[in-house]
């Protein structure tokens, strides 16, 4: 079957599972977690047959890539290396298996499809070698291939049917979600059904693919945003807004917590398995945990519990500034960063924030509103660096927040200046006139929102304000206006101190 190519959006529900009907469904899990790994090693072993012919050695070596892509076919036909066939394999077995009850032909299908491609995208070098599911590795989501068999969502009743088993969606009350009723509105593609651990139980989900666009929450801009995005930091400037706000305000680590939860499941684990472990309480190696205490499980279930709080709560945190960002405009200006550099030097921060899975939820977004995310050439624009009233770049250590503009003695801070230089940038170049007349347009804004002044004349025989290197506090900090030249003081940057969300001045 053709697959669809109209977008599509995901809904989750909640769903009201009894315990009668869980026991039910933790078996269909589990024969699909046996099935998915017979295909798999199935997979694995065609895939190995074929590369080992000489036939593939030869076709890798030719130089027309027309033809090398259609032996390449040729040769996955032959040795049942594509996704059909497995499909059928997986067929077989699970008739042969007696699951007919358990698993449709659905759901079946889409299991096998998915070992193919994870074996696929092996072969092609884009991910490591898949693992087989384990007990302890379980298969969290079966899904159908359409919404008219196995799997199906009752739009008029709200509930799911799966081969028997009807189970309720928890909706929000009439009125309450216009997201949400908007969203199920909406022609339902396919099902996945989840399941994951919060707080030590298991809960359900429904994943309904929907048709179409997901909704809007609130009103999208149409200008051009620039972006400055820090380890820590998030500088924003667009038409009639600009600010500097904490990345992430409200995610916390609790990083006692979990290495007191650490310690204990280590102390647990030598306890429990002094086997693993030489006279020097190093561990031994090849030697594996065989032990798995009580206490043990339940620490594992509190670490987990504190990155799944963790992961939801930065999720939140990083669609909300999103939105924020979109509402001013859909095309966002933001230079190309090295993500694996800020994790080497800002890898506690990193660790927390996520800047790059933050870049990946705003490029998602702008382009579902129809806008896009430009990368901007790093090396090439120096945005820390330029100076648009002399032309020229200069360099600035990290602990200094603020830059000079030129001999006029106005300083801008550094994180707003690169977002609007960001958002003046044409061609991936700098263009001093659009920059000037650009800078007259939004100096007044940022001077009344503080991101700009006037440096006194008794400070100009003294350097920029400095603070420290650290990002956490320099975001916070600028100059006192009328500091002497031999004491520079600081005091709180303006803005929300919790630095929650973007301010629009003067609006």
């Amino acid at each position: 079957m053709k697959r669809s190519t109209t977008p599509s959006f995901v809904l989750e529900l909640p769903l009201a599972v009894a315990p009668g009907q869980e026991r039910i469904l933790l078996g269909r899990f589990e024969a699909a977690r046996r099935l998915y790994n017979a295909v798999l090693g199935e997979a694995l072993r065609r895939q190995r047959l074929m590369r080992e012919a000489r036939a593939w050695h030869k076709a890798r070596a030719l130089k027309d890539k027309k033809e090398r892509s259609a032996t390449f076919r040729k040769l996955g036909a032959d040795y049942g290396f594509t996704s059909a066939s497995l499909s059928s394999f997986g067929t077989e077995c699970k008739n042969a298996a007696g699951w007919k009850g358990r698993l449709g032909a659905h759901e079946t299908q889409k299991i096998s499809e998915r070992a193919f491609a994870a074996v696929e995208a092996f072969g092609f070098g884009l991910r490591g070698k898949p693992r087989f599911k384990g007990r302890g590795r379980p298969l969290h989501s079966v899904e159908a291939k359409t919404n008219a068999a196995g799997i199906r969502w009752k739009a008029g009743i709200g509930c799911v049917e799966w081969s028997g088993l009807t189970f309720p969606a928890q909706l929000a009350p009439e009125g309450k979600d216009r997201w949400q009723q908007e969203s199920l509105a909406r022609k339902t593609k396919l099902c996945r059904l989840v399941w994951r651990n919060l707080r030590g139980r298991r809960r359900w989900y429904i994943q309904l693919l929907q048709e179409g666009t997901s909704p809007r929450k609130q009103e999208i801009g149409t200008g051009t945003v620039g972006l400055d995005v820090g380890p820590s930091t998030v500088a924003m400037v667009a038409e009639g807004a600009a600010d500097l706000v904490g990345f992430c305000p409200t995610i916390k680590q609790p990083w006692q917590e979990v290495r007191r939860l650490q310690r204990a499941l280590d102390r647990s684990r030598r306890a429990t398995n002094p086997h693993c472990f030489g006279p020097d309480g190093t561990w031994k190696k090849g030697a594996r945990q065989s032990v798995f205490s009580s206490r043990y499980r339940k620490l594992k279930t509190r670490i987990a519990e504190a990155e799944r709080r963790l992961a939801s709560e930065r999720k939140r945190s990083h669609g909300e500034i999103s939105n924020t960002i979109l509402s001013h405009g859909t095309v966002v200006h933001s230079e190309t960063l090295s993500y694996k550099a800020f994790q080497k030097r800002f890898g506690r921060s990193v660790k927390v924030k996520a800047p790059g899975m933050f870049m990946q939820t705003l490029r998602r977004k702008a382009e579902s509103a129809g806008g896009e995310v430009r990368d901007l050439n790093t090396r090439m624009l120096k945005m820390s660096q330029y100076d648009h009233p002399t032309g020229q770049y200069r360099k600035k250590p990290l602990s200094q927040r603020w830059h000079l503009l030129g001999d006029d003695s106005a300083i801008v801070q550094r994180d707003i200046y690169s977002a609007f230089l960001a958002r003046c940038v044409i061609d991936n170049r700098h263009h001093p006139s659009h920059i000037a007349s650009m800078w007259a347009a939004a100096e007044p804004l940022l001077r009344q929102a503080g991101w700009c002044r006037t440096q006194p004349a008794s400070a100009k025989a003294k350097a920029f304000p400095t603070v420290k290197p650290s990002e956490r506090v320099a975001c916070r900090r600028k100059p006192t206006i009328g500091h002497s030249p031999d004491a520079v003081a600081v005091t709180r940057e303006p803005g929300n101190p919790d630095g929650s969300a973007f301010r629009t001045p003067g609006l």
